[in-house]
């Protein structure tokens, strides 16, 4: 049995500090969340409230965070090492995933359309998604932390190469 091999490029290493970014504003979400969750439960003197949880409502958020932190902060070197991408031929392959891989080939004769998107930390960072879709939900493909100018580049070679594969079927 073959291995599938790797796509030869990865995405920007600055991908890392967007998947930081992400990983920490919901982190602060999360942990403001639990804490005034914890406060106010602990805090409400309700019956059904263990009374152990009523004097140590605090556990609830040092929880979050003792388990959130470790995992904001390990997740993207980790999704670092599994992202990757290429164009080979008349084909777009892309890897994704850390807790579940997805490998996605796309035809670029099945290309419908292809953006480039940028959210406000990708701005910030000079960072860009490519969407690459076709008629299939099952064939299109994001590829998330591209170097703007890369996405940019990526994304006019893609449709002008579907542009002549159409044109080359009629």
């Amino acid at each position: 049995m073959s291995r599938l091999r790797e796509p030869a490029h990865r995405v920007s290493p600055r991908a890392r500090g967007l998947w930081l970014l992400q990983s920490l504003s919901g982190f602060a979400v999360l942990a403001a969340g639990s804490f005034l969750a914890g406060r106010w439960v602990g805090g409400s003197r309700w019956s059904w409230v263990p009374p152990w949880f009523q004097d140590a409502w605090w556990l609830l958020p040092a929880l979050v965070v003792a388990i959130g932190l470790p995992l904001c902060a390990i997740g993207p070197f980790v999704r670092y090492a599994v992202h990757r991408w290429e164009l080979s031929g008349d084909v777009v392959y892309a890897r994704s995933g850390f807790v579940t891989r997805e490998w996605v080939f796309v035809p670029v004769s099945r290309i419908q359309t292809v953006d480039k998107t940028q959210g406000w930390f990708e701005r910030l960072l000079n960072l860009a998604t490519l969407q690459i879709r076709t008629a299939s939900h099952a064939g299109s493909s994001t590829i998330v932390g591209l170097d703007y100018e890369v996405a940019a580049a990526l994304a006019e070679q893609l449709a002008r190469r579907a542009e002549e594969l159409r044109d080359d079927a009629t």
